[in-house]
């Protein structure tokens, strides 16, 4: 058990740690691209979901994220997320979140951001839904990873109506070795995105 004053420290400590998120951390553009599109802050929803052992479900947001949608020169799109992991909060719970944050997790001190870059598609992927493939770094590992996109609610998504990508990956993968007597493998991640403007 971790004690409540070492768990603040913690939470301080991966906070103070973690740089701002600002486009400047996002790869740079393509060359011959279009200036992307960014995400609509306001909107736009990351989150996470660990399930114990005893089939307890564990949620977790990322309330410091950057992100943009990139148009290729050949049209195609590519969309590219950095997920502040010092900032990450799991349900209301200063425990939790200072394990979270820490360096049995994901741990911040060492691993600033989350990044995923997709690889290129088509425009359709937002409007029909499918499979959202691209490279997911997390605690200085680097993985192909594929994720799915739902349908849209609407005519233009990201602008009237969310993008609505879920997936699954291995934390095991990844060396997020931590709580394995307690946690399962596997983290779901959520993801709601909006863009800034009014760009379809």
């Amino acid at each position: 058990m971790v004690a409540a004053g070492l768990a603040a420290g913690v939470v301080g400590a991966a906070a103070a740690a973690t740089p701002a998120v600002t486009p400047a951390t996002l790869l740079l553009q393509p060359a011959g691209a279009v200036a992307p599109v960014g995400f609509d802050t306001v909107h736009t929803r990351f989150g996470f979901e660990l399930r114990t052992r005893w089939g307890q479900r564990v949620h977790g947001t990322f309330p410091r994220h950057d992100g943009a949608l990139h148009t290729l020169p050949d049209g195609r799109l590519q969309v590219r997320i950095v997920l502040a992991t010092g900032a990450v909060e799991v349900e209301e719970s200063e425990r939790y979140t200072a394990l979270a944050r820490g360096e049995r997790f994901f741990d911040a001190g060492h691993h600033p951001f989350i990044e995923f870059v997709s690889e290129p598609h088509t425009a359709e992927l937002a409007h029909d839904g499918g499979r959202l493939q691209g490279r997911l770094t997390m605690h200085g590992t680097s993985r192909m990873e594929a994720f799915t996109v739902l349908p849209a609610t609407c005519s233009r998504p990201g602008v009237d109506c969310d993008v609505v990508v879920h997936g699954t990956v291995s934390r095991g993968d990844y060396g997020l070795d931590g709580w394995r007597v307690a946690l399962a493998d596997t983290v779901r991640f959520d993801m709601r995105v909006r863009l800034q403007g009014d760009t379809p």
